[in-house]
Formats: structure tokens, sequence, C-alpha cells
């Protein structure tokens, strides 16, 4: 939705006009082009699309496994035609396989949020047994960061988000929730869980800038925080990160955008085995924008997932 509206201040340029929208796609793969004999897939394949559909293999990104920052990525929706359509194309050796037995509309948001959050906890350096809390934790990115911090790492997590959505997240394998609304101090509550002296990590999944803002402040010493989510508008510092505490206390603070494709397996693996389960439901293409004001609204629980079937 932030690349349709160009909300982002980060793009470099504005989304085209025509463009077709949309990331994170599942389907069978229909036809093969010329040189692909030797690709890991074929005709009839489950595969998925991810928020990069394409990268040279070449530069110097590419050569250090950062997908993401590839000098010529091609991204699902905004560089190149996107998911929201019954045919795409893209290349062969960058699809993902779908695993068998795993539902292709529970494998969609994986394909972008799943490995988003996936690649992002591997960045808290935060071991199993460890306090981490996540920002926005009942929302597309942070109810699948709360099973994989919880379930898939042995965190003790603790997440925060609005408070109509505590069952998702406590559900998703929290140890205790925070709500937003009706929290005078987030960060003497995050303290108080954790002996008085904070997580080892803060995930920020959500895209507001006041979780940014006191995200420092729930850390104990030698903690990090890892940004995730991208506030729309004017860029706006993080005005909890003055050198006094960051020095004071050892902190560190991070970036993480989406993940490898070898990450995007990895995540596709703890799907297979039922150690993450996307909170999601299908609408149809015809209801795109009611979902996207939904989204707008900060009201959407989970996940959609778009039904491109006729």
């Amino acid at each position: 939705m932030s690349v349709m509206m160009n909300s982002w201040s980060i793009l470099p340029f504005p989304t085209q006009a025509g463009q077709v929208g949309g990331h994170e796609g599942v389907g069978k793969i229909v036809k093969m082009g010329a040189a692909t004999d030797n690709a890991a897939v074929k005709v009839g394949d489950r595969v998925g699309i991810k928020w990069m559909a394409g990268i040279c293999e070449a530069c110097e990104a590419c050569r250090a496994g950062m997908d993401a920052h590839c000098f010529r990525g091609k991204i699902s929706g905004y560089y190149s035609p996107g998911t929201f359509q019954q045919y795409v194309l893209s290349p062969a050796n960058y699809v993902t396989p779908i695993p068998q037995g795993l539902d292709s509309a529970a494998a969609a948001p994986l394909l972008c949020a799943g490995v988003t959050v996936y690649s992002a906890l591997r960045k808290t350096n935060a071991d199993s047994g460890n306090w981490v809390v996540i920002s926005g934790a009942g929302g597309g990115l942070g109810h699948l960061a709360v099973q994989f911090s919880a379930r898939g790492i042995g965190h003790r997590v603790i997440g925060i988000d609005h408070s109509s959505k505590k069952d998702l997240v406590l559900e998703s394998g929290a140890e205790h929730f925070i709500p937003v609304d009706g929290t005078d101090d987030v960060a003497e509550a995050v303290k108080g869980l954790t002996n008085g002296l904070g997580a080892q990590a803060v995930v920020v999944c959500t895209a507001n800038n006041a979780a940014y803002g006191n995200a420092l402040d729930l850390l104990k010493f030698g903690g990090r925080v890892v940004c995730v989510g991208i506030p729309e508008g004017d860029v706006v510092p993080m005005k909890c990160a003055t050198p006094s505490l960051m020095v004071g206390k050892s902190l560190q603070i991070v970036g993480s955008a989406v993940g490898s494709r070898k990450e995007a397996i990895e995540t596709l693996e703890y799907a297979a085995r039922n150690v993450v389960k996307t909170h999601f439901r299908i609408e149809k293409m015809d209801n795109l924008t009611s979902v996207f004001e939904e989204m707008h609204r900060g009201e959407l629980k989970g996940r959609v997932v778009l039904d491109l079937s006729s």
C-alpha cells in the first residue's frame, strides 16, 4: 500500500502510473522459458514470488548474500509488475518453492512478512531464554515475529500493540502483552516484567514513529533495537537515540530489510513444520480497496490474502 500511495520518503522515485501492484504471490508454474533446463523448478511446481522479484547475482551486495540491496534488483509492484494478476513472469532461479503440505494461502504472507521478521530476529543477537519485545505484535509482520521468536527460537516475548489485538498476540506465543492504549509508561511496564532491567532486544515491526521514539528505553544494557517497519511521510529521527544513552548502556540500532532467498526457504520450512502459522483471511480481488482502507486505519489483524482465481 505504501508503494502504491508513494508514501515512503525513502523510495528513489514515484511508483509509475499503471504499474501492477502486489507481492507475496503463490501459484503454479505453467510455462518455462528458454535456458531453464537446469532450473530447480519445473512446470506444475508451486512457487512463490517475494518482495524482491529478482536480483543480478553479480554485484557486491548479491555476493554478500544481501539480496535486498542488489544494485540492479527488481521489486514486485514497484520496479516490475507485481502479483495482482493471474499470470506473472519471474526468474526461474529466484522463485521460492513451496513445501508440500503447506497451504498456498498460508504460505503467501511468509514470502515477505515472514522472511522479513525471521531475518530481523536473526539480527537481534538474543539467545533462547532472553527477553525480546515485539512492537506492533498484532500486525501482519508482528504476529509472525512473535511466533518465530517464541516458538522458533525460544525467546521470552513481550508483545506491544493496541488492546484489540491482545488475543492474537498471546495466541501467537507472547508471554506478556502491553497495550499501547491504556499504558502510561511502556518502558516502566517492560522493566516491571524483566526484573527492572529491560529486554535484550526490541524488534519494531510497526510503521509508527512513536514506537521508535521509546524503543531504546525498553532495552537492558548491551541491548539492540532492530528496525523493520518504515513510517510514512517525513523522516523523523529516533528521539531517544542520544549519544549519552547509547554509550552509557552500550546499545545498538540495526536496520533489517526483508531477507535472502536462503532465509525465505528456511521461513517456509518453519511453517511446513507447523512452528509458525499465518493468521489470515481470504478476500476476492474486488475487495482490495476496502482491505487497503482497513490497513490504513490500522485495524487489520494479521494478513489478508487475495484470491485471484475466477
